[in-house]
């Protein structure tokens, strides 16, 4: 089965506007007016209430996304029903590297997001034997994983082509992954998991 993804958390951003008021201006002869310091401090209000939100939404919708994470495949660095942020730019003007936990389309139905972490990128050999995973060669150290939480799985030597990326989760025992679904294509990566932020005592960087 199929154990771990998110689901999309987005809420449009609520605006509270009332009426706009504006000092009015006093001519010769016009009746006297009331202060227009109050009105023109209102104005200045929410003209910045207005301008925070407009900010806040462009970093939702362009920079950042709230995501809950679906299954335990990542513990213990994520949990059930974990809502963090994810960087939806970060991998247009960068790279990606190993030991970054990212969220893509699961290669084989499109309409399902997945988060794991990257194991190996283009270019390397890899391979597992009986749970101790190589690259290029070397044994990969992943304090990340603990020993609870390992396998005996090996993996075949492969070499990954342009543009692919072997992701695995943290909960090696139990997680659907590379080892299953193969390599994952860069054009499948759309953001990196960067901040939990509920529940409180999750609270932090993904490392």
């Amino acid at each position: 089965m199929i154990d771990e993804g998110f689901g999309v958390e987005q809420k449009p951003a609520e605006v509270a506007a009332g009426p706009e008021m504006v000092a009015a201006e006093t001519g010769a002869g016009a009746s006297p007016r009331a202060d227009s310091r109050p009105a023109s401090g209102m104005h200045v209000w929410l003209r910045d209430l207005l301008a925070a939100v407009a900010i806040s939404a462009f970093i939702i919708i362009f920079l950042y996304q709230p995501v809950r994470v679906e299954g335990t495949s990542m513990l213990p660095v994520l949990e059930d029903q974990d809502r963090l942020f994810i960087n939806k730019i970060a991998y247009r003007v960068g790279d990606i590297h190993q030991g970054d936990v990212v969220v893509f389309q699961y290669p084989r139905d499109h309409t399902k997001s997945y988060i794991k972490r990257v194991i190996a990128g283009p270019g390397d050999t890899l391979r597992i034997d009986h749970g101790q995973v190589y690259v290029n060669g070397v044994p990969l150290p992943e304090p990340y994983v603990p020993n609870r939480f390992t396998d005996d799985r090996s993996q075949p030597e492969m070499v990954l082509h342009a543009n692919e990326y072997f992701v695995m989760g943290d909960h090696r025992s139990i997680s659907s992954d590379s080892r299953d679904f193969g390599p994952v294509d860069r054009n499948l990566i759309y953001g990196k998991a960067v901040f939990v932020y509920w529940p409180m005592e999750q609270v932090g960087v993904v490392r």
